[in-house]
Parts: C-alpha cells; structure tokens; sequence
C-alpha cells in the first residue's frame, strides 16, 4: 500500500448500475440513460483521458451516456483550430460583430447556429435536485477525516504557480493583433452523402461561395492565364515560374486571400469607434480574486439568461445552483512550466462590453484541449450571435494556448447528437472529428454522416477487428481508496464478500479504461 500523498489526487465514488433520466432532447421521461460517478478531485490528465473515452462533466458529476441503450446518443466531438475556417454563416457573425462595435449597428436575424451547450447536457437532464442530493451524500462527506483534512490542506496551500494572477496575456480586446500557431496536417476525407430533405446543408461539401467572391476569382484566372500581348503565359517560350507575384498583380494579391478567423477577430477598430469589447479569462476553480470580485454580476447575467431565454421561474436559478454546476469543478489547478501561461483547469471567459459582462463561457483548458462546458448571456444582445462568435473566439484562444503547449490543439464541443436537429449544429465547425463509441478512436465527421443518417447508435471504426486499445486489461491494478488506505484492487477484493461489489468495480474499470483505474482513486465506503 502507498501513502496517499504520494499518488495522483484524482478520487472518484462511482455509482453502480444505470441511471435512467428524461431525455432533453426528444422529451422521453426515461430514455436517457448514463453511468455517472461523483468526482471529489480530478488532475487534467486525468479527465482529458475521461473525456477521450466519452465521459463529460457537470459541475462534479462525470457521467458517460450508455450509447447503445440511450435515446438520442451523444458522440463526443472536436474541432481541429489549427486547420479551421469560419464558414459563410460564422464570417455573418464575425462581421456583424465589428459593425455593431464599429459603427452601434444592429443587424436583426440571428444565425442558424446555436449557442455552444446553450442547455444544460441533458444525460442529467438538468436534475438540480439531483445533483444536490449528490453534493450532500458524497462531497467528502463520506471520506475519512483524516483524509478530508489532507484534501483541504492541499488545497488550502497555493503553490508559487496558484499565486499568480491570471496573465494579462488573456485579456484579449478586440482591436489587438494576436499571432496565431500553425498546424498539424489535416486528415480530409471527401463523403459525397445526399442530405435528406429538411435536414439542412451538406456537411461533407464546401461552404457557399459568395458571388462576388466568384467574381473575382474568375477575373484573377483570366489574367494569370494571359500574358500582356494576349498569349496565354503558358505557352510563352522562356517564361520561368517566380517566387516574386508579377508587377500587375501584386496591389490585390493580399486581397484575393480569404480572410482569417484571427483577421476578423482581431481586426482593429478605428478610434471613434462606438463600443469596445475585451475577454477576460479568470480561473473559476479554485476561485481566483478576479472571479470573485465579478461573482454577483456572473451570476445575475446567468439568472436572466435562464429566466429569459429557457423560460425558469426566478426561484430556479439560485445562487447555490449556479455555483454547483458552474463554478464547482473536480479539476485540480495545475501550472507545469510546459503548459499555458493560465494553466490547466476551470476558467470563465468573461466578454465585457463597455464596462459590462454581456456573456461568460464557461471552459476547461486541459493538456490537449479547451473543452467548452456552457455560455451564458445577457439576452438584450442575443443578436449578436453570442453562442456562434463565443465558439469562434474559444477557437481562436485554443490556437493562441497552442504557441506555447504545442500538444494543447484541440477545441472540445461536448457532445453531437445527429438525431437532435438542434444539437446538429456542431458539425458546422470544421474540420473536425466524432469520437468511436466502442473503440474510442477519433473519424472525421464526413466519413460518420452516412452511417448515422441509417442509425442512431453507429461505430464509427470500420476495422472489424479492432478493439479498445485502452480498455481495462489487468483489474487487478485498479487503485482503490478503502478505510483511509490505499490498495490494488487485488487487495480489496480479498476482503470482500459481497459478489455485487466486483460486479460494480469491473464495471467502473470497463468504463475508465486501464490507465485512469491505476491512476485514480476508486473509493469505497
């Protein structure tokens, strides 16, 4: 056995069986269906491996949806920032952005995407009371009190790296030049798939072009295919290619070059300008001096978003609520020196307008991800397409983190649920992949369209053959935490009787996977 101290902080209290929930999606009273455990400390290792095997978090509650049993399955997707480009619709956005910020012009129409995450993940189904019931029954409650004081101890002693503010480097306003990193290559593989009527545009052919666009696109062929005596520069004797663009084309080269997702963002405003937006990211767990100080305001935007926009009555949205699902976090802080300047953990991406906080994201940076958790926002500005260009900006931050973690490359959207029109929206952002539900390998979205236009549940792995590769192999291993000790499963089973408890434990190891059962704390009471 091995002092606590010496191991990975991560404890974890699964709960056995399945949980049968109202789905919020097609509105089934129990057809949802998940397996869930309460999360009392998780490193970012640790919950990035989770999610990369289908789990996702609310609040402390980390829960996997049992795909193949659930009514509306939820495939976890990500997004590639280093090789994104804002579509037609997301450039809409991005310019109505700077128009109002420009100029106060309000542009009325929304656009066809939704928010990110802009309800509750309803695998829980929103079930406060719920998740109330867990926070009393097992937030360290029913651990030891020699072990509840060595958590409060550790986390009541900030570390050199916990000291530090939030870096200025994560104010961004929205006039400052940012330098963005390069990519990995990309995996692209062309699907020509028929969308089905009333299903919306084709996700595996190109965005619309516009016709001006095309235009000019037509005019710069033309003059790259004639010279200035008429002849086609192809078949001139003698002509080399150049490095340098020729003379004539040089003035509207820069021009003819789509604009960036950074472009648009960080276009720089002219001095009149109207309106001035920065975001700001401040650690919400533990609470930085930032976060509190903006707490109330937070937290009064967040209950006129829900009272507004998902119709709750005033008694819903409390305090208490608010601070359970979207403050409380299992992450611990972590600020290794070659991770981001913030470091790994739960943040809030505060976008204030004029002095003012219009909408907050609520995120979790994580050794190869920001993984976005919910938005919230002040309604009166709802036609500024806050869900969109919030997405849009949580991309672009992710690629700014990659500059100096290079391994920090990917945006994580929460789930896509093909069968849910509402949720179909993800898919918009592109590149981007669906996560395998058996063997957890990543495919790109083009190649799974097909399949889940036949079916709601489809492996998307089309290797017969292939398995888990992370999939628990040696249970035994499986760290338990058991009367204020620490032991290999091997151990624990020895004491025990009751056959129901292995069935639990191999269950939890099968859901985990072999490397977060050694690393994590299975406890037990």
């Amino acid at each position: 056995m091995a002092s606590w101290a010496a191991l990975s902080p991560s404890i974890v209290e699964y709960f056995e069986g399945e949980d049968f929930y109202r789905c919020g999606y097609c509105k089934n009273e129990t057809g949802s269906r998940s397996n869930g455990m309460w999360a009392h400390s998780l490193t970012a290792q640790d919950y990035q491996d989770l999610i990369d095997r289908g789990w996702r978090r609310s609040g402390k509650y980390v829960y996997k949806p049992v795909m193949n049993q659930t009514c509306c399955p939820q495939y976890t997707i990500r997004c590639r920032p280093l090789h994104f480009q804002p579509s037609k619709s997301h450039k809409k956005v991005l310019k109505k952005m700077l128009k109002f910020l420009t100029k106060g012009e309000i542009t009325k129409g929304g656009c066809a995407d939704e928010p990110m995450d802009s309800t509750v993940e309803h695998a829980v189904a929103g079930d406060f009371a719920f998740i109330k019931k867990l926070d009393l029954q097992c937030d360290l409650t029913a651990l030891s009190d020699d072990l509840k004081e060595s958590v409060k101890s550790e986390e009541s002693q900030p570390t050199e790296n916990m000291k530090k503010e939030e870096s200025p480097e994560l104010i961004q306003p929205q006039d400052s030049e940012e330098k963005l990193g390069s990519g990995e290559p990309s995996r692209s593989v062309k699907v020509h798939s028929i969308p089905k009527p009333g299903k919306g545009a084709d996700l595996s052919k190109p965005p619309c072009r516009k016709a001006k666009e095309i235009r000019k696109e037509r005019k710069r062929l033309k003059l790259m295919q004639q010279s200035p005596s008429g002849e086609p520069v192809g078949e001139r004797p003698g002509l080399q290619p150049s490095s340098e663009p020729p003379s004539w084309s040089s003035p509207k080269a820069k021009s003819n070059q789509p604009k960036s997702l950074e472009d648009f963002l960080f276009e720089p405003l002219p001095e009149d300008a109207l309106h001035k937006l920065e975001v700001r990211v401040v650690r919400s767990s533990p609470p930085s001096s930032q976060f509190k100080a903006t707490f109330q305001e937070s937290y009064q935007l967040y209950k006129r978003y829900q009272m507004i926009v998902h119709k709750d009555p005033s008694d819903k949205p409390t305090v208490s609520q608010f601070t359970r699902f979207l403050c409380s976090s299992p992450l611990e802080p972590e600020s290794p020196p070659d991770g981001p300047e913030c470091g790994y953990g739960s943040f809030h991406q505060q976008y204030w307008l004029d002095g003012k906080i219009i909408a907050v994201g609520v995120i979790d940076i994580l050794p190869y991800c920001v993984s976005s958790v919910y938005l919230y926002y002040d309604p009166d500005y709802s036609f500024l397409s806050l869900g969109v260009y919030s997405a849009l900006r949580e991309i672009a931050f992710t690629k700014q983190l990659h500059e100096k973690t290079p391994q920090l490359s990917y945006y994580y959207m929460g789930f896509y649920i093909h069968s849910c029109p509402k949720m179909k929206y993800k898919g918009q952002y592109r590149p981007s992949d669906l996560l395998c539900p058996e063997t957890y390998v990543w495919v790109p979205i083009e190649q799974c369209l097909p399949s889940l236009e036949n079916a709601k549940y489809c492996r998307f792995n089309q290797d017969p053959e292939a398995v888990d590769e992370g999939r628990c192999v040696e249970p035994d291993r499986l760290q338990v935490l058991h009367r204020k000790a620490i032991m290999p499963y091997g151990m624990y089973r020895k004491q025990q009787k009751d056959p129901s408890e292995e069935v639990t434990v191999l269950q939890y190891a099968s859901l985990v996977g072999q490397r977060c059962s050694e690393r994590m704390l299975l406890f037990r009471n």
